[in-house]
């Protein structure tokens, strides 16, 4: 990550953090809690997309005048609660998804699945074994 985007990931993680604690709100943001909440603002983002069939369809909604706020409200409050979650449990975000991409790199070779979509366990069963 650029030394920007991680100056600008900081300051915002910095706001979240001085947002909760003023509401002392940090009580109630349990793993559990703050999990399922991810997990909702991620359903209400679904939504929007519900009875999208095609890629069209889709820049269609994003498109939207009415429905562009919305769509973009969901991923605030998304990137809102994943932030809370690191703050409050020491989770060093750039390192994490840093990591994780180093895993995905090895999981789904380039060689391997470019233009593909199936999980890294179908390209595992289509290997030879040696």
């Amino acid at each position: 990550m650029g030394r920007y985007m991680k100056d600008a990931v900081q300051k915002l993680k910095s706001k979240v953090s001085k947002f909760v604690k003023e509401r002392d709100w940090e009580q109630f943001h349990t793993p559990k809690n703050l999990s399922m909440s991810l997990a909702i603002e991620a359903a209400e983002l679904m939504e929007h997309f519900q009875w999208t069939n095609t890629v069209d369809e889709a820049a269609k909604v994003l498109k939207d005048k009415h429905k562009r706020p919305e769509i973009e409200d969901e991923i605030a409050d998304i990137a809102i609660y994943l932030m809370s979650f690191c703050n409050l449990y020491n989770i060093d975000l750039e390192k994490a998804v840093l990591g994780k991409m180093k895993k995905n790199a090895k999981k789904y070779p380039v060689e391997t699945v470019k233009g593909k979509m199936e999980k890294y366990s179908f390209y595992k069963s289509k290997r030879p074994r040696v």
